[in-house]
């Protein structure tokens, strides 16, 4: 795990996963409609609570058993809601409907509601926890020192596929979602997501994913837009559709298809050979939070080591928390799928934060999607 963070990390400034609306059009800083962060960090001492927890994460993305145990364990009730895609977290926080406390943003992510000051400052010394955390993601480029934020889990973006609609042995390859001969007969789903489906066009184009360049992005699109065996864009249900025959091959997270697949060696996750997405989610306390130490206390909380590891065990994504690493099961520690061996290193990409194109991906996409 340090090998691959070291090495992903250097690739990128920023992060990860799906689309929805388009990351631009709020200002940098001041009031965004979400609540502006705090200038300071709030004065919370250890294990402080000052009310119920309200968290907005991804969806099949946390141990339910770790909120009980959290609201038992201090008195507080503590809820989730979902969501589908990072802008789609944003789009929540900038309209000022988002009234939580705890939300777990991908570090591109994290480094766009930094500069528009959504996210509070942490306090550490409220979070003695954070010691857990790997050096590998201490001072990552999208949040140095770990001001806003800390990891939550980290993985990757590649296809899962039904062995027996591709052979036992298929070539780890993008080939399956843009290739006629090879895609054309099969029923296909990606996800509904600007940056990475955008990123699995460029990827199989041969280009960054993060690229500006207009035409090589409209290439993309174009890509997409022919494919005409892709049946849906989900970015929640792309491994359910797999398992009960609806598709033949997804786009999707390496955890979520992991877990899902269990023992059964009908279906495979693998990271394709032209370059994939890796990103790390994170935890970050939103300015507008009612109650700012019940989520720092959260964080501490999630970022325990044996909390760290029931959730890994539970999610089957890597974990950014060392202290974690002796109690996940071996069948998750030990797994290349989820901890990648040294040659796929290599092909993993952080998704940055674009600017201006971020907009271009998503209409780009959008337009792509209708076909």
């Amino acid at each position: 795990m340090a090998a691959l963070l070291v090495s992903a990390l250097a690739l990128a400034a920023c992060g990860r996963e799906v689309g929805g609306e388009t990351a631009d059009g709020a200002p940098e800083g001041g009031d965004t409609g979400g609540g502006g962060a705090a200038a300071s960090p709030p004065d919370c001492a250890v294990d402080e609570v000052d009310g119920d927890l309200l968290l907005y994460n991804w969806s099949d993305y946390m141990d339910p058993d770790l909120l009980t145990q959290f609201s038992e364990q201090y008195g507080v009730s503590a809820t989730e809601d979902t969501y589908t895609s990072n802008e789609a977290l944003l789009a929540q926080i900038r309209a000022g409907s988002a009234d939580y406390d705890v939300i777990v943003p991908s570090d591109y992510m994290v480094a766009i509601m930094i500069d528009e000051g959504l996210l509070t400052p942490l306090n550490k010394d409220a979070i003695p926890n954070s010691q857990n955390v790997s050096a590998d993601f201490t001072s990552p480029p999208y949040d140095p020192e770990l001001a806003y934020s800390m990891p939550y889990q980290w993985g990757t973006t590649g296809l899962g596929v039904n062995l027996t609609k591709t052979g036992p042995d298929p070539e780890p390859t993008w080939g399956w979602l843009f290739d006629p001969e090879m895609a054309g007969n099969l029923r296909i789903s990606m996800l509904d997501d600007p940056r990475e489906g955008m990123g699995a066009a460029l990827y199989y184009l041969g280009y960054d994913p993060n690229t500006q360049d207009e035409a090589q992005l409209q290439e993309a699109a174009a890509l997409i837009a022919q494919a005409d065996w892709i049946r849906t864009f989900t970015s929640d249900q792309f491994s359910d559709l797999l398992l009960t025959g609806e598709t033949d091959i997804g786009q999707g997270y390496s955890g979520n298809f992991l877990d899902n697949f269990g023992d059964d060696e009908n279906y495979a996750y693998f990271i394709p050979e032209e370059g994939a997405t890796i990103w790390t989610d994170n935890m970050a306390v939103l300015g507008s939070s009612d109650s700012p130490c019940t989520a720092h206390t959260f964080i501490n909380f999630i970022l325990d080591a044996e909390n760290g590891a029931q959730l890994t065990n539970w999610t089957y994504y890597a974990s950014p928390n060392e202290a974690a690493t002796e109690f996940i099961d071996p069948e998750v520690r030990d797994n290349p799928a989820i901890y990648p061996d040294e040659e796929v290193r290599q092909k993993l990409h952080f998704l940055e934060n674009t600017g201006d194109a971020e907009v271009t991906y998503t209409e780009l996409f959008t337009q792509a999607q209708q076909g």
